[in-house]
């Protein structure tokens, strides 16, 4: 296994200062394709970083973005509707934060600014979709796992230039059929590049081992974590290799 190279860095904006957690592999010849690599509500705690160091062993620079700003975390386990609410409801704010983060990954020496790929989880999820309907320089591709699929008022019309896959369990209470249904006549409308897979019987945060809370809609599920983890394998050996 080839060893990695793990740094903090941060970003600014609006005077305010984001983390960054940077994953990439230790011996690299060339510049490499980067993956953002977007937090649930929880915020930059250790379930998305080692998400992160996952990532970075397939031979990308992976890098865990903050949104919420330094040193402001949830809990892993806990109710965090309080750091994510205020993000919901002015995705204007939430897009500003998402492309300072994507602009300090591009930045980064030993990235190819050409080959950008994000994957997110649950709110993450809806931020990378968020980031491709923004339409940066670069972006190739990104992956929503159990994510919320609806725009939030969002009024872009510019046609969305990267692949989008959507990994979404069909008993999520959280995000209904009718939310896919409406994001995929979204994407059509935008002309993207997008595919779904299903999983039956999953339901929210289905790729998280400690999720154990079905009678909220939170239950992890071996099988559709692992096909969901191929299947983003896959896709990025698409669209970024």
């Amino acid at each position: 296994m080839n060893p990695l190279s793990i740094n903090a860095s941060t970003y600014e904006l609006d005077e305010m200062v984001f983390d960054l957690h940077i994953v990439q592999p230790e011996i690299a010849t060339q510049a490499l394709p980067a993956i953002l690599v977007a937090h649930a509500w929880d915020g930059l705690n250790t379930p998305i970083k080692e998400i992160t160091q996952r990532v970075a062993r397939l031979g990308y620079v992976a890098a865990a973005v903050d949104v919420y700003g330094q040193g402001i975390r949830g809990e892993p386990t806990g109710d965090n509707s309080h750091l994510m609410n205020p993000l919901l409801e002015n995705r204007g704010v939430l897009r500003d934060r998402l492309q300072a983060s994507y602009s300090a990954i591009r930045a980064i020496e030993t990235v190819d600014a050409s080959r950008m790929g994000a994957i997110g989880y649950c709110f993450g999820g809806l931020c990378v979709l968020d980031l491709a309907r923004s339409v940066p320089d670069g972006l190739k591709g990104v992956v929503s796992f159990h994510g919320a699929l609806t725009s939030g008022g969002l009024t872009d019309t510019k046609p969305i230039e990267a692949s989008i896959l959507i990994e979404h369990g069909w008993d999520d209470p959280i995000v209904p059929p009718s939310d896919y249904l409406s994001f995929a006549s979204e994407m059509d409308e935008r002309m993207a590049d997008w595919q779904a897979h299903i999983h039956g019987g999953a339901v929210h945060a289905f790729t998280f081992e400690g999720a154990t809370m079905p009678a909220h809609g939170l239950q992890y599920h071996e099988a559709a974590a692992r096909r969901s983890w191929k299947s983003m394998i896959d896709f990025f050996d698409e669209v970024l290799r």
